[in-house]
């Protein structure tokens, strides 16, 4: 049976593979950072929520009109619904979404000033918004890490990597805050999402390129 000191240990040596995971991360993908396009903290709250179960690109294609169209917190609470949904049908569940949008950007009208609030209980107050939106909104707008993005890519990675068995997303998290230097916790998402997108594939992993296939203990995927 293990003692405290044994999972002293392994959460030790899970700190050390992590520093390497990202020093060799950074060697191949020193391009990864969010995808989405976004100019302030309601286009990224707004992008975020859109991109749930949703590509980043076709988000990216959508907002280069929406954003034009929608430039305030007021502009989506007094939008036509009806007219909102249009705007955004190419994008999964956009019913849902028009929805969670407009209420959300009636609450920060009421009772925010009309912004973006800077922190984890009140953005998860907000209609649409779970962990992951709350987490890319507070690190990417406004420097603030309360917690790891965990989207389907570093779920993926980071328990093909043994850094977690967990299978739910604040579990995942929880584990991951753990080991990843707490100053590291966006660039750890960023990476883990850009190499789940090229390398660490759901389907198919490139196991052979993989520049982490010798301290992975899912190298033989492929």
């Amino acid at each position: 049976m293990w003692g405290w000191w044994d999972l002293n240990s392994e959460k030790t040596d899970l700190r050390g593979r992590v520093i390497e995971i990202i020093d060799l991360l950074e060697k191949v993908h020193p391009d990864a950072k969010l995808a989405l396009r976004w100019s302030n903290p309601l286009e990224l709250l707004v992008a975020t929520i859109l991109s749930a179960q949703c590509t980043d690109e076709r988000v990216n294609r959508v907002t280069e009109h929406l954003f034009k169209k929608y430039r305030t917190a007021e502009d989506y609470a007094n939008a036509n619904l009806e007219e909102f949904e249009s705007d955004i049908k190419s994008i999964s569940f956009y019913r849902n979404k028009a929805r969670s949008i407009k209420k959300a950007c009636q609450i920060l009208v009421e009772k925010y000033n009309s912004e973006v609030p800077r922190t984890m209980e009140d953005l998860l107050s907000l209609p649409g918004v779970a962990r992951k939106t709350a987490n890319v909104v507070l690190s990417n707008a406004y420097g603030i890490f309360e917690g790891i993005i965990v989207d389907t890519h570093v779920s993926r990675v980071s328990r093909r990597l043994g850094l977690t068995q967990e299978t739910d997303p604040e579990k995942i998290e929880k584990d991951l805050m753990e080991i990843v230097p707490r100053e590291k916790w966006l660039r750890f998402a960023d990476l883990l999402i850009f190499h789940g997108r090229r390398i660490c594939k759901a389907k198919n992993p490139k196991c052979g390129e993989c520049i982490l296939n010798r301290i992975c203990p899912s190298a033989d995927l492929s």
